[in-house]
């Protein structure tokens, strides 16, 4: 199985630098609007695609990775909502457990039915412990699920939950407050978790301007994921691929 890309998470990590992934949503992009964000995305030297969604109703995944792959090296993660959201043509899967949540199917049992797939599709596997966090509007991905997010304020419970996912062998540990959150994940929150684990942390949703990616890099995380924002305003690309890129620290 090939490591190359959770490798540099790790390097990175160790390094002290941070990362800036652009979400995609195939269902919310056409090859026009995928052309000006691989360009936007090129410029600003993002480190990551992540190409996915709770609800991936199109069939154009595989066109979709396949469009960004032909126009640059900036890798492709895929970031699957269900079984389904499978390509082979990414670089890598981030392969998640909702352990923020008590429902087993999306805790191992999707993961059975995905697994023949996942295996044959030849892309770098990355076990990734996925955390809900209450980001003060209902998400997709909490109405999906059918499990509650972790509340917003509990910080020893998000510590707690990330803590057990790397025990049990979770290589990444993403925190989402989901897709348009009114209030993005705290730095207190942030700061909680990333002194607690040795995984590399990704945190994403309802982060809308630089300042405050920034000031998550500074608490902790690892890599920083924005959508939503960038589907409205494709231009802070430049803005926040800078934020965090300066707010390297010392390892």
């Amino acid at each position: 199985m090939k490591h190359r890309l959770y490798d540099i998470f790790v390097e990175r990590k160790q390094k002290g630098q941070k990362s800036f992934a652009v979400l995609i949503d195939p269902d919310k992009v056409n090859r026009s609007g995928l052309d000006e964000l691989v360009r936007l995305a090129m410029d600003a030297r993002v480190d990551y695609f992540l190409l996915g969604g709770s609800l991936v109703i199109s069939n154009h995944l595989d066109d979709c990775v396949q469009h960004i792959k032909a126009q640059t090296d900036i890798p492709v993660i895929l970031f699957p909502g269900s079984p389904s959201q499978v390509s082979k043509y990414a670089d890598a899967l981030l392969y998640l457990s909702l352990i923020s949540g008590r429902n087993p199917e999306l805790l191992i049992g999707q993961h059975v039915i995905s697994a023949p797939v996942v295996k044959q599709s030849g892309l770098e596997i990355m076990p990734t412990g996925y955390m809900v966090i209450d980001g003060g509007a209902p998400t997709t991905v909490s109405y999906i699920s059918n499990a509650a997010p972790i509340p917003a304020d509990k910080n020893e419970i998000a510590m707690c939950t990330a803590m057990a996912g790397e025990m049990l062998g979770m290589k990444l540990i993403y925190m989402d407050a989901g897709s348009g959150a009114r209030k993005p994940i705290t730095e207190s929150m942030i700061e909680k978790v990333a002194g607690t684990i040795e995984a590399p942390l990704i945190i994403g949703g309802g982060i809308t301007e630089p300042e405050k990616a920034y000031r998550n890099c500074k608490a902790g995380a690892d890599v920083i994921v924005v959508g939503n924002a960038i589907e409205k305003d494709p231009l802070l690309i430049k803005e926040i691929a800078a934020a965090v890129h300066s707010s390297r620290v010392n390892a």
